[in-house]
């Protein structure tokens, strides 16, 4: 069973065929034909299966994300059950601010709560950078996986600089982000520097997935689509530009927010090889915003798996044909799996996504 990468064959300068790099997946998000479109789901390691509720049942969400066991086997459970083409490793956005030393926690039912929101130059400079050892149960996670999956390619992730200031500033979620805008408006300086610290943070913690060996990387801006694109590009493009440029090119880079319609091109412009577009914006029409020059990810609503599979299927079809559009489309959801999702729904979405696009290997 192999395990190379696409990190490791990337700093190595010598891509070989073979292995994760060499995936539907990978090949996708690099818009290079492959054997049929790649699927995977956000949240595919969670809630809408039982072998999750049953592992996790008694451990709290943060202390999860802290075992390496255990943060390999919800990992590889959609894997094995579903056969999606890549594996996302199960965490949550707010594990390396919380190894900078923010106090949160993730409340069942609620999400992170901060203890002290930020609201000062103070609070932004007890932001702590952070490096492999403060998160080293991430590290050895990754490399477990890395193992575990052979020829499956792992996505790495973290929280984009915009949501989680946004997490910081309000306290937790927010639907309006009245506070966030506030902060952003009212003391500009102070919300550059706040979202440069992050900025910092998430790079490094990405950086230690990809030393570990993910095959790709996907930065989620979930609150994104509050903004205009003018906030946007003056509040929030600079920050996450910072993080997909110090990346590099050696593993694929995947953009997605949420509501981000109007800002899709302005995503693209941050530098991923790859945009997510959530279940607003068709894929043909979301392709002509990006430009040519990136792959798409996308964009089933969660809440149509919930309806009887004639449904389904006809909405998977036509995704996948207004995928062609692309010149690389990786099949998802258009925002994470629902915690009521019937598992055998997705499993046959995998399957029928893979008998629409089969095509010879030349």
């Amino acid at each position: 069973m192999t395990t190379d990468t696409t990190g490791t064959a990337a700093r190595n300068g010598e891509p070989r065929r073979g292995g994760p790099a060499d995936s539907p997946f990978v090949r996708a998000c690099r818009r290079e034909p492959g054997p049929h479109t790649p699927v995977w789901f956000m949240r595919q390691a969670g809630r809408s299966l039982p072998e999750y509720r049953e592992i996790r049942a008694n451990v709290p969400m943060l202390e999860s994300c802290r075992r390496p066991e255990l943060v390999t086997e919800i990992t590889l459970q959609p894997v094995r059950r579903h056969g999606v083409d890549a594996a996302i490793l199960f965490s949550d956005i707010v594990v390396p601010v919380a190894a900078a030393g923010v106090d949160l926690d993730i409340v069942p039912g609620t999400g992170p709560v901060v203890a002290e929101p930020v609201r000062t130059a103070a609070d932004v400079e007890r932001i702590s950078p952070i490096g492999r050892d403060d998160v080293s149960y991430v590290d050895e996670a990754v490399r477990r996986l890395v193992v575990e999956l052979g020829d499956t390619p792992l996505i790495g992730f973290a929280g984009a600089p915009f949501t989680l200031a946004s997490y910081l500033v309000e306290g937790g979620p927010s639907r309006t982000h009245a506070k966030t805008k506030a902060l952003m408006y009212g003391d500009p300086d102070l919300w550059h520097a706040l979202c440069a610290r992050l900025a910092e943070v998430t790079l490094a913690f990405l950086q230690v997935q990809i030393d570990a060996g993910v095959s790709a990387v996907q930065l989620f801006d979930s609150w994104a689509g509050a903004l205009s694109e003018a906030d946007y590009r003056r509040f929030v493009l600079p920050h996450s530009t910072y993080v997909l440029g110090g990346l590099g090119a050696g593993v694929p880079r995947i953009h997605f927010g949420v509501g981000t319609g109007e800002l899709l091109g302005a995503m693209g412009e941050a530098g991923a090889d790859v945009v997510g577009v959530d279940w607003r914006t068709p894929l043909d029409v979301a392709t002509g915003r990006i430009g040519p020059d990136k792959a798409v990810q996308g964009n089933l609503d969660p809440t149509v798996l919930l309806a009887p599979w004639p449904v389904v299927e006809a909405e998977v079809r036509r995704i996948v044909e207004q995928g062609r559009a692309a010149p690389g489309h990786v099949f998802n959801l258009g925002h994470g799996v629902l915690p009521e999702t019937d598992p055998e729904v997705l499993t046959r979405v995998v399957a029928l996504v893979h008998e629409l696009t089969a095509r010879p290997e030349r």
